[in-house]
């Protein structure tokens, strides 16, 4: 599968099944549209037929090429075949056989240490934190036991995720501590090391939590939607939702500029929500940078159709768009030594993931569970409150494998808008939540995030290629 595409000035074309990009000029970008039909896949390299070359030499002389500079295309075309770097077969459906076989480890949890929040954010998916049930804080008790099945259930995996997450962790702080501290004591024993992070929205961040987590904390997800007016009118202090007064910008950016600025090498992100109500993200990205901060992350509003905020179809044009203008501001300011990160430019072409983790994406069910605060167990924390994906609990732990299989089967095989999609390797099929969420199943997709996803692919493909110019 050949997919091609013009950005910034660059002629790109993707070979999808080898993951080999080529930066090319237009003769050699039109030369291959001629020849994909004809070539096809390739099971192993060939050499091009004269009828091939004569039909793709003819329809190049039809818009205006020289022949000398189609031969030298042609020879390109062939040279890359050769190389197994265009028109290549896909190899990696032949692992799908044996997914369900396939033995897993837990080896990640997401601990939903509060049910709560300080915050009444109008887009949240979690209900405020109540995620559709009751308020509640994780006791140390339940934690411990979670992290317990985590060692026990990790096999031989020695690097070890748990992400605390909410509502607001930091609303149950004195546990946060007391779990690293266990998670700590079980190392050595067990041959493990845990990597622990925190994902909070700013509002309890004092001294003592920024000094804690940069000795315990892998990475710190901080929420911030952008610019002040953009990010209270969606933001807002519990009890402001209607006609809101303030918001919670003031509070937390002097918060966050301290936080990042003692948090030295190690990972930090500044997350974002973008919603209809500022499809102008860039200039939120943008602001980012403005404050100092240097890892960031900007993400689609995902939710009820019928809400105000929530992105449309009809948006999409307006949206890429923006995504090719902050791809070029962003280049132009690498470039000028004044950059930063944004996580959906950020794209491994040389090594990538593993070939389990191109095909299923981020193991949810399997690998990753997420833990309420009395100890059940979901495929994620986008999945707790359905009964039907309740996976066991800490004193029980997994007894629905069926459920957990049905996840294991959850690639980009099982998904037929999938199959074709240039996109598959690098998303892995997109979020199994969002795909639930709007059509019912697990191996459906939510066609207006694909969009975004493959638009922000083919921007990250060609920032790559303008540095390395």
């Amino acid at each position: 599968m050949i997919h091609q595409y013009i950005n910034n000035g660059y002629y790109i074309i993707l070979d999808v099944n080898s993951g080999s990009v080529h930066v090319t000029d237009k003769l050699m970008y039109d030369a291959v549209a001629l020849a994909e039909p004809l070539i096809g896949e390739i099971e192993k390299p060939v050499e091009i037929s004269d009828n091939i070359r004569t039909e793709i030499g003819a329809g190049l002389k039809a818009m205006g090429y020289d022949a000398e500079d189609i031969y030298e295309a042609l020879s390109d075309i062939q040279e890359l075949i050769n190389m197994e770097e265009l028109f290549t077969k896909d190899i990696y459906e032949l692992y799908i056989k044996d997914f369900k076989a396939r033995k897993t480890v837990v080896k990640a949890l997401c601990l939903h240490v509060a049910h709560d929040c300080n915050l009444a954010c109008r887009y949240c998916f979690a209900d405020e934190g109540e995620y559709h049930g009751r308020r509640a804080l994780m006791s140390y008790e339940v934690g411990k036991k979670a992290l317990d099945f985590l060692v026990a259930n990790s096999g031989k995996r020695r690097n070890l995720e748990v992400d605390f997450f909410g509502g607001e962790p930091l609303m149950n702080w004195h546990v946060v501590k007391k779990l690293v501290a266990y998670g700590r004591s079980l190392e050595e024993d067990n041959d493990k090391k845990f990597r622990f992070t925190l994902t909070t929205n700013g509002v309890l961040i004092n001294d003592e939590v920024i000094d804690f987590c940069n000795r315990e904390m892998s990475n710190v997800v901080l929420s911030l939607d952008g610019r002040k007016e953009i990010n209270d009118a969606m933001r807002p202090a519990r009890g402001q939702r209607a006609g809101v007064r303030s918001g919670s910008y003031d509070i937390i950016v002097p918060k966050y500029k301290k936080f990042v600025k003692s948090r030295g090498t190690k990972d930090y992100f500044i997350r974002g929500t973008y919603t209809r109500n500022n499809l102008d993200f860039s200039n939120d990205v943008l602001h980012f940078a403005e404050l100092g901060f240097k890892q960031t992350s900007m993400e689609p509003v995902v939710g009820d159709e019928n809400e105000s905020y929530t992105i449309k179809p009809d948006d999409l044009p307006r949206i890429m768009e923006e995504y090719d203008n902050l791809a070029k501001e962003y280049l132009k300011r690498k470039k000028e030594g004044k950059g930063f990160n944004f996580f959906h430019f950020n794209i491994d072409l040389t090594h990538g993931p593993c070939v389990a983790k191109k095909l299923s994406g981020c193991g949810a069910g399997t690998e990753y569970l997420a833990v309420t605060p009395w100890g059940d167990f979901y495929p994620c924390h986008q999945f707790v409150g359905r009964e039907e994906f309740l996976l066991g609990d800490v004193d029980r732990g997994l007894i629905r494998q069926d459920i957990s299989d049905e996840f294991k089967m959850c690639n980009v095989y099982a998904k037929p808008k999938c199959r074709e999609c240039f996109a598959r390797f690098y998303c892995s099929g997109g979020c199994a939540a969002n795909s639930y969420s709007f059509h019912g199943s697990l191996t459906d997709t939510y066609d207006l995030g694909c969009e975004l996803q493959k638009k922000r692919i083919e921007c990250a493909i060609m920032i790559k290629a303008a540095l390395a110019d």
